[in-house]
């Protein structure tokens, strides 16, 4: 399990886009690509719109599913890291601590800083993080359904 283990590691930290699938308050699903940072391996965190699908789904129904994988290797070579969660708008004092570790774990994967007026009061984005739950990688070993979960 050692080597599940470093090979999620590896893919959460080099990754820059999760697939966040989120539901609506009656269960219809949606999934949406986001950039992320990660605040160790328990916590997903992202910066969007508040008015996006996603965003106004997480505001009824807080669970999450998640799934980062490289997208450029050859077919039958994906490696993926699935996750589930809850996630939450960020709010109060946090904002600005929050806001601060996306952006210095932001630059070095592409991404840049916030200015926390981007992201509170008038601005047009908020913070969101994900309390993960669990992780698991894909086991061709294992049965029925393939899953392995994995502790990061």
């Amino acid at each position: 399990m050692a080597g599940f283990e470093d090979a999620a590691r590896g893919v959460l930290d080099l990754g820059r886009y999760v697939v966040l699938g989120t539901a609506d308050a009656g269960g219809k699903p949606w999934v949406s690509p986001v950039f992320y940072t990660m605040n160790g391996y328990r916590e997903l965190v992202w910066l969007s719109s508040p008015e996006t699908l996603h965003s106004r789904n997480l505001a009824g129904r807080p669970e999450v599913s998640m799934v980062v994988f490289d997208s450029r290797v050859e077919v039958g070579g994906a490696f993926a890291v699935y996750m589930s969660g809850v996630a939450e708008e960020v709010t109060g004092e946090a904002v600005a601590e929050v806001a601060a570790a996306y952006g210095a774990a932001a630059v070095p994967k592409g991404g840049r800083l916030v200015r926390i007026e981007e992201v509170t009061g008038d601005g047009i984005y908020r913070m969101y993080r994900a309390a993960i739950r669990e992780h698991w990688v894909l086991d061709p070993d294992s049965r029925p359904d393939g899953r392995a979960v994995v502790t990061l």
